[in-house]
């Protein structure tokens, strides 16, 4: 055979390994940067301005008796949808609903809200160990880690329940002081549905102490830092345990925004930016949310103040609108995108 119709051939066919392993390079690319949703997958920069941290229903009642049959769907969406059409008229597109189950997680009723508002909600997998386990069901206590992890792992491959409705991340919650056995089950069990579903790991935390001893543990099983949100960092007080966490590549989550906190609010965030750690920064309210047993659902708190108070506040105070962009866009999208983050 012609050496120069040989030499042509062996030029076409590394082009085309070439041009296969890019296809397969952008294909992987596309699946880390989605997003997940009540109503299906989305391109993670489709998520839009963004409260990371809120709550449309909350059932305190415990484990042993919440269920559906603790509220009704109709109502619930008459009293919750004004509130979303609110934050979808200041241009939110995406709140993430952070109720585990056991606690009043109902991801048919979030998909009704989402249909109805047009706000894109992101539901969870995960326990709430918290408040001395009220929340987690009986099995929960004498399951292993994995055993755990296999029913938050089902959830994410087949669906809540069987439904076709999928977590967005997981929800964990640990005692505000060092952690108890049941709690580092929780987060062992979070580490290992991580790293079978790319899904973030958000935990209820608080201080500074049972953060760090999270962390210790994502470590143990080559999680990196930056699959782990430190939600309700705001009751630390020491800023430069913020400033490691996020140096570490942590998510450090300021989630219980009220007016009288602007001040300190805009301290921290100043700091963040000072020292080029504003892209590990989140906001939000922690608010709503209706009560079952309450009448009418009880007082709901709405999602607004953000708008109303901070943002207007940093942006008095120099901050830029990139950086608004940066705190409610950019890093939840970023945060929450489905994606395996290990250690190296």
């Amino acid at each position: 055979m012609n050496k120069a119709i040989i030499k042509s051939k062996r030029h076409f066919v590394t082009h085309f390994l070439y041009f296969s392993l890019f296809l397969f390079l952008m294909s992987c690319n596309t699946k880390e940067s989605r997003v997940i949703t009540v109503l299906g997958e989305i391109p993670a920069s489709a998520i839009g301005k963004t409260l990371h941290h809120e709550h449309l229903l909350v059932d305190f009642i415990g484990a042993d008796s919440t269920g559906y049959h603790r509220w009704d769907r109709e109502e619930v969406v008459k009293k919750v949808l004004p509130y979303l059409l609110e934050i979808k008229k200041m241009g939110y597109k995406t709140l993430v609903e952070c109720t585990p189950a056991y606690i009043g997680r109902d991801p048919e009723l979030l998909k009704m809200l989402s249909e109805q508002s047009g706000i894109q909600l992101i539901t969870n997998t995960g326990y709430y160990s918290a408040v001395g386990g009220k929340f987690i069901p009986k099995h929960g206590f004498t399951e292993s880690a994995e055993q755990m992890a296999e029913s938050w792992i089902n959830e994410a491959k087949n669906g809540i329940e069987g439904s076709e409705i999928y977590p967005g991340f997981i929800k964990i919650a640990v005692e505000r002081r060092p952690l108890e056995a049941i709690n580092r089950k929780v987060v062992e069990a979070a580490c290992i549905t991580h790293k079978a579903t790319g899904l973030v790991i958000m935990s209820h935390t608080g201080l500074a102490v049972p953060a760090f001893q999270q962390l210790e543990i994502l470590n143990n099983y080559d999680v990196h830092p930056s699959a782990f949100i430190w939600t309700h960092a705001d009751n630390e007080k020491d800023y430069t345990k913020h400033l490691e966490a996020a140096k570490m590549g942590a998510w450090v989550a300021f989630d219980k925004f009220q007016p009288n906190q602007t001040e300190r609010f805009i301290e921290f965030t100043k700091l963040m930016k000072t020292e080029g750690l504003l892209n590990k920064v989140l906001f939000s309210h922690d608010a709503g949310w209706y009560s079952p047993g309450e009448p009418d659902g009880g007082q709901f708190r709405g999602f607004t103040e953000i708008e109303e108070f901070l943002i207007p506040a940093l942006l008095e105070n120099g901050f830029s609108q990139p950086d608004i962009y940066q705190i409610f866009t950019a890093n939840p999208a970023e945060a929450f995108k489905v994606k395996l983050r290990l250690n190296k």
